[in-house]
C-alpha cells in the first residue's frame, strides 16, 4: 500500500520541478521586455546613406625637374677649340670665342657705332679678354637680340633635366666706371700728353724771325 503513495509523491515532485523550469525563462523574458530600447533612428527623419571611405592609394613620387648646370669654363673652351678646328678643316665660318662664354661671365664695357651698325665691347671676366659683338651673335646660354642706349638685350635659354627648354629676355647694362678708375685713366692720359706738349713748346713758331747768323750788321 506504500508504493502508490511513493509514486504519487514522486510525480508531484517531478511536476513541481518542471513548473519551476518553465517559469524561469518566462520570468527572464518578462524582465528583458521591461528594458527600454530606443529606435535605431528617428522615424520622422529620412536616414542618410552610409558613405564608405575608399582606401587611400599610396601617392606616387613625382619626378622633380632640376636645372642643368653648364660645364666648367675649361671644358667649354676645349669644346670651342674642337669646333673651331672642324670649321677650319671644312672651310666654314669659325665661331666666335663668345660661344664658349656664359652671359653671367661677361661685362659690357662699351657701346659704339660702326659701318655695320651698333656694336658692343664685352669683357670675358674668366679670361680677361675683350670682344666686339653685334646683334644676332650667340653666347653659350644666350643670344644678343638688340643693342640699346646704355644696355644690351639678350634672349637667354635654360635647360632642365626633363628636356624642357625655358626662354626668357634679359638685359645687361653698360658697366659703370668707378671714380677711382676714371681718375687713374685721366692721370694716365695727362701723363701721355706731356711729352708732346713739351716738344711743341721747344719748336719756334712758323712765322717767327730767323736769327741773323751772318756775324755783322748790314
Amino acid at each position: 500500500m506504500r508504493h502508490p503513495k511513493t509514486i504519487g509523491q514522486v510525480a508531484r515532485l517531478v511536476a513541481a520541478s518542471v513548473a519551476l523550469a518553465c517559469g524561469a525563462p518566462v520570468a527572464a523574458a518578462q524582465e528583458a521586455n521591461t528594458n527600454y530600447r530606443p529606435a535605431p533612428h528617428d522615424p520622422f527623419v529620412k536616414p542618410k546613406p552610409v558613405v564608405r571611405k575608399k582606401a587611400e592609394e599610396p601617392k606616387k613620387k613625382k619626378n622633380v625637374s632640376t636645372l642643368v648646370e653648364p660645364p666648367s669654363i675649361k671644358a667649354r673652351i676645349e669644346s670651342y677649340k674642337e669646333q673651331r678646328a672642324r670649321a677650319m678643316e671644312a672651310q666654314l665660318p669659325v665661331p666666335k670665342p663668345t660661344t664658349a662664354l656664359l652671359l653671367s661671365e661677361t661685362q659690357i664695357t662699351g657701346i659704339f657705332r660702326t659701318p655695320r651698325g651698333y656694336a658692343a665691347m664685352v669683357e670675358a671676366t674668366p679670361i680677361k679678354l675683350s670682344y666686339t659683338i653685334y646683334p644676332g651673335e650667340r653666347f653659350y646660354d644666350a643670344q644678343l637680340v638688340a643693342i640699346e642706349e646704355g644696355r644690351l638685350v639678350f634672349r637667354r635659354e635654360r635647360q632642365w633635366s626633363d628636356g624642357r627648354r625655358e626662354m626668357s629676355v634679359e638685359t645687361k647694362p653698360l658697366r659703370k666706371v668707378a671714380p677711382a678708375d676714371q681718375l687713374a685713366a685721366a692721370a694716365e692720359k695727362i701723363k701721355d700728353d706731356r711729352p708732346a706738349k713739351k716738344a711743341d713748346a721747344e719748336q719756334p713758331p712758323a712765322d717767327a724771325p730767323k736769327p741773323d747768323r751772318s756775324g755783322g750788321n748790314q
